[in-house]
């Protein structure tokens, strides 16, 4: 009998020995892999520390410790399988529904995309598992739980397909039979420029010119094509790069008043910038 008790003595230090040696290299491991595998060593180490100082539960601390070594080393480990745990029945339908919401967006993408936030998603998942194992502390499940719902939500809000920003339109009006600028359509050109330079990079511009119905058509396409040019040089005098700007011309064809052949109209005499 005394043989075995010291064996088995033995065996729990020896036990706490290896558990500690694990806790003690995921305290300073550099972590390799990808960004989501960086990441979720440095949540899995934070979790360790968690369980080994604060609550002393050296065994949960040594296998979350080795799931930290494991994605240090690049390995993408996975959330914990709740079937691995023995929660209370009445917590599984939630927890289980909780595992699949974040697995499905973690294989869509959401390592790549948004490797912090997937990685504290899945460590407060395991952390909530865990806790709810114990199921003895229950501010400390809340927690775990309100931080795993609060990532998720910034996990697939970050994964929603971005809109694309609405094209800024801008109306040049000219006067009759005209393609310089009027004093209206340089204050046009002026707010266009300083719009741009809130919005930074290099949208492209499209500028698209017209004409009224008065005159043939072969003159209006010429005519919308010269207020075209008129805009877009404005727009590279004003420091717009001219690869930037493309012209066109719809001459009398696309009015945007309209009227019988052969009426002047201010409306249709314009020049549309798109920026986009």
């Amino acid at each position: 009998m005394m043989k075995m008790k010291v064996l088995g003595a033995l065996a729990a230090l020896g036990l706490l020995a290896g558990c500690a040696s694990n806790i003690q290299q995921v305290r300073t491991v550099e972590a390799t892999g990808s960004p989501f595998t960086a990441a979720l060593t440095e949540e899995y180490r934070q979790f360790t520390v968690f369980e080994a100082d604060e609550m002393y539960d050296w065994s949960n601390a040594d296998y979350f410790a080795r799931k930290g070594l494991s994605a240090a080393g690049g390995e993408v480990v996975l959330p914990e399988e709740v079937a691995s745990w023995d929660l209370p029945a009445d917590k599984v339908d939630e927890i289980t529904a909780a595992r699949a919401r974040l697995v499905t967006a973690l294989d869509a993408g959401g390592r790549d995309q948004a490797p912090a936030i997937a990685a504290r998603a899945q460590a407060r998942f395991d952390c909530w598992v865990e806790q709810q194992e114990e199921n003895h502390q229950p501010d400390h499940i809340a927690a775990c739980r309100d931080e795993f719902l609060k990532a998720m939500d910034e996990l697939e809000a970050a994964m929603a397909p971005q809109q694309a920003a609405s094209p800024e339109t801008y109306l040049v009006l000219f006067d009759f039979d005209k393609a310089d600028l009027n004093e209206a359509g340089k204050a046009v050109v002026d707010q266009l420029i300083a719009d741009m330079k809130i919005m930074g990079g290099t949208p492209s511009i499209s500028v698209t010119g017209h004409a009224d119905r008065s005159g043939s058509e072969d003159y209006n396409m010429a005519l919308s094509l010269r207020r075209a040019d008129t805009v877009r040089q404005a727009l590279i005098d004003a420091g717009i790069v001219a690869d930037q700007v493309t012209v066109s011309g719809r001459g009398e064809s696309e009015n945007a008043v309209p009227t019988a052949d052969g009426v002047a109209e201010q409306g249709n005499r314009r020049v549309e910038i798109i920026v986009q």
